[in-house]
């Protein structure tokens, strides 16, 4: 049940990422655009067993380029609001996905 419950707070929050990204390419359209991330098609275990590396993988690519351009913006950058709520968003499915990841892995031992 747990597990369920993150992966729909996980794919809630994929979407909200969906549309930060588009603000800041819109806001930003010299800078190559943020990594796309698939959004899950349900919150299943089925679907957690076939979809899950590859959005892993995606999130990473993800947390790269907010690092990435968060070190390349300074630490005196003006405020950008849809660098921070891409940042936020990213940092929050990075929360969702460590702990799909230990819930996983506590499953897989028992």
């Amino acid at each position: 049940m747990r597990l369920v419950q993150l992966l729909g707070s996980f794919i809630t929050t994929t979407s909200t990422y969906a549309l930060a990204r588009l603000e800041y390419a819109m806001r930003h359209p010299e800078s190559p655009s943020p990594p796309l991330i698939d959004r899950l098609s349900d919150a299943s275990e089925d679907t957690l067993r076939t979809e899950w590396d590859a959005v892993e993988r995606q999130l990473e690519l993800a947390r790269r380029y907010v690092k990435d351009h968060d070190d390349a913006r300074g630490k005196r950058a003006v405020y950008d609001s849809t660098f921070a709520w891409l940042q936020r968003t990213t940092r929050e499915l990075e929360q969702y996905a460590r702990a799909v990841r230990w819930v996983m892995t506590v499953d897989e031992g028992r």
